[in-house]
């Protein structure tokens, strides 16, 4: 399989899993068929980053959508306010443009930007809790909602969509790019981690600690990726670039909106 196959397939298991997330009385195995999105899309990632050939182009192109993206869910949010529906705070973009970010730091072998980076992850982290959680801002209805917007504005691996574990898991794969089975022990390591975490820790999860780990009890199905990055053939394929770009802000939207009106949004609205 291509780069691009591996990407739209990702892509489909990504429609499902947020058709659940958004929209009312939708089954719990749709969830299911979600968990192999995002190991999907950072694994593709972390194999074309070794081929990108202008890497500050590649990562503020990365950081510019999750930029974006940030603000359109703060527009959205303000919209709907005052209605009792779920802040939107989805934004994959900032895993994969801190994924590919700490990707190039280590590729400069050069300890100081390491340092650096980490100055700033403490730096950003307590900005974004003095943002979000002390002076509210964004008002919105979701300290958490909050925290994950600031955290893509100001690149904190701590606060962005699906934890730092995801990034970790990236970077531990990058490091392993060049053997599949490696690929595989690493692949279910962090699988078992996921596992672990919720299932240790998952029933004392406050906001900022599902920040961190905010996994469902099943996320461990995301092995079912496995055989799809054993039939990784290091092809490109067709490529499509920005139609991933666009495709998930317009999908998001739109089943925010779905999900909005199937719970009798529209009519309060109207009302009001």
């Amino acid at each position: 399989m291509s780069t691009t196959t591996l990407k739209v397939i990702a892509l489909f298991a990504m429609v499902i899993d947020h058709i659940y997330h958004f929209i009312p009385n939708t089954p719990e195995w749709f969830g299911w068929i979600g968990r192999i999105t995002v190991p999907i899309f950072i694994y593709t990632l972390v194999m074309g980053f070794q081929y990108t050939s202008n890497r500050k182009k590649y990562l503020t192109r990365l950081y510019l959508f999750s930029f974006g993206m940030s603000l359109m869910n703060m527009l959205v949010n303000y919209i709907f306010r005052n209605y009792a529906v779920e802040d939107l705070s989805n934004n994959f973009f900032v895993p994969l443009f801190l994924t590919a970010f700490i990707l190039s730091i280590l590729e400069k072998k050069q300890p100081k930007y390491l340092v650096l980076f980490g100055v700033w992850q403490i730096i950003s982290l307590f900005l974004c809790v003095f943002l979000a959680d002390i002076i509210q801002f964004p008002n919105f209805q979701s300290t958490g909602a909050n925290g994950l917007i600031w955290g893509a504005i100001l690149g904190n691996i701590f606060l962005a969509e699906g934890g730092p574990l995801f990034i970790i898991m990236g970077v531990s794969l990058y490091l392993v790019r060049n053997n599949k089975a490696h690929i595989v022990m690493v692949y279910t390591f962090f699988s078992l981690c996921c596992f672990y975490v919720s299932y240790k820790w998952g029933h004392l999860m406050n906001i900022w600690n599902k920040l961190l780990f905010p996994f469902t009890d099943y996320q461990w199905m995301m092995l079912a990726a496995v055989p799809f990055i054993l039939l990784y053939n290091n092809k490109k394929g067709a490529g499509l670039k920005y139609f991933f770009y666009l495709f998930y802000p317009i999908h998001i939207v739109i089943l925010y909106l779905i999900g909005f009106y199937l719970n009798g949004g529209f009519s309060a609205l109207l009302i009001k």
